[in-house]
């Protein structure tokens, strides 16, 4: 069996997830190609480093590549190629990306299609339903291998149709969501008789954290909250919670570790509200420092506006920290309230708070049972070994039935 990965953009500082998956798939003996539509910048941890070394850019040959590779296909497989650009004309005027952007592709799977060829590849597999999964898509059309994608969200549940999400669907062998809360929203997109090919594959923690021997949770209240600083993760309403209960006389730390769009606006209102000495901002982290910063703070938070299921929580709770999270997508299919964690109403800084201050009037034994049953909880559904066999069982399932 020969698989490749495509993505759009491979590696990144958020998709270690993405990394221990194809790891995990090669440990049991099956190779995995790896191709990305362009490359990251600035790549903080070492083994995303060598993962750039080996991914194969398909941006990487310049405009003359793109166009020599739509030219081999319209001279060998011009029959195939016209009803890719039927397809890419489709798409393409409901695209909020347009119809330029989606000819785009139609080159990129064109030089893609040479590629997995030369390699004999019989199965690709997409992370997230965006534009990987296009190229994926009009490559299979125009004589391809067949496709999968794994679903994420939120974002490809933001706009189902403007990325062309039933079409992607009903042309792939199979789908997989990284959680219940995902294959129910990819149902909404597809037919009652498409649903049986629709499978829940979780994200998964490696030994780094399953194996991690158990750190106790130290005496200082320090809170970390780890993920990019962007609009949907619900920084600024934590930076309000926070206020409060600095206001109740509360003392204790929280840890934003990341980084991104929302970093100055953040910055500020920490400013504004005289919270220096309370949150610290790290930046971009190795998955090793991120580990470091989990296992130094008493509590994960997570404060999220919209999620798929996020792989910090299972880091944090593989490592036996108790979560706080909001009530959304699949979150609550990991944090039990009351067991592992605590749930809050999304966008209420006063529920937030409220759940901080009970941590922080909560002994630290009691939490420490909250982190172990949150381990073995992780340790049982989310070992990335486990969740990789899954894959590679639907994998060939597929390619036997095709």
């Amino acid at each position: 069996m020969k698989i490749a990965y495509l993505m759009n953009q491979y590696p990144y500082a958020s998709c270690t997830f993405i990394r221990r998956e194809i790891a995990a798939i090669e440990a049991g003996g099956i190779p995995v190609a790896r191709f990305s539509i362009r490359p990251s910048k600035d790549l903080a941890d070492e083994a995303d480093k060598q993962e750039l070394e080996k991914t194969r850019y398909i941006l990487g040959v310049g405009a003359i590549g793109l166009l020599l590779g739509l030219l081999g296909v319209a001279f060998k497989r011009p029959l195939r190629l016209w009803k890719a650009l039927q397809l890419t004309l489709k798409i393409g005027w409901r695209s909020d990306r347009g119809v330029l952007i989606n000819l785009i592709y139609l080159l990129e799977a064109c030089v893609l299609l040479q590629w997995l060829l030369d390699l004999e590849i019989e199965h690709v597999h997409a992370h997230f339903a965006t534009n990987g999964t296009t190229v994926a898509m009009l490559c299979h059309l125009m004589g391809g291998p067949q496709y999968s994608f794994t679903i994420h969200g939120p974002h490809e549940f933001d706009k189902p149709e403007a990325i062309a999400l039933p079409e992607k669907i009903n042309r792939a062998a199979f789908v997989a969501a990284v959680c219940s809360y995902g294959k129910s929203q990819v149902f909404r997109w597809c037919s009652y008789k498409q649903w049986s090919k629709i499978h829940v594959v979780r994200c998964g923690v490696d030994k780094m954290f399953l194996s991690q021997p158990y750190v106790p949770l130290p005496n200082q209240p320090q809170f970390v909250c780890v993920g990019r600083l962007g609009e949907q993760k619900g920084h600024l309403i934590l930076v309000e919670s926070v206020s409060q209960l600095a206001a109740e006389g509360f003392n204790f730390k929280v840890v934003l570790v990341g980084d991104g769009p929302l970093r100055n606006e953040i910055e500020t209102l920490i400013s504004q509200m005289h919270l220096e000495d309370y949150i610290e901002i790290t930046g971009w982290a190795t998955n090793a420092q991120v580990q470091q910063q989990i296992l130094d703070a008493q509590v994960m938070l997570l404060p999220s506006f919209a999620e798929g299921l996020p792989v910090v929580v299972m880091e944090a709770l593989a490592l036996s920290r108790p979560v706080i999270g909001t009530y959304i997508a699949g979150i609550p299919e990991l944090v039990e309230p009351g067991k592992c964690g605590f749930l809050v109403p999304s966008g209420s800084a006063s529920a937030l708070a409220a759940a901080m201050r009970t941590v922080l009037q909560t002994p630290v034994e009691e939490l420490a049972k909250m982190g172990q049953a949150g381990a073995e909880s992780v340790a049982l559904y989310h070992d990335v070994t486990e969740e990789a066999k899954k894959l590679v069982t639907l994998f060939q399932t597929y390619l036997e039935n095709g």
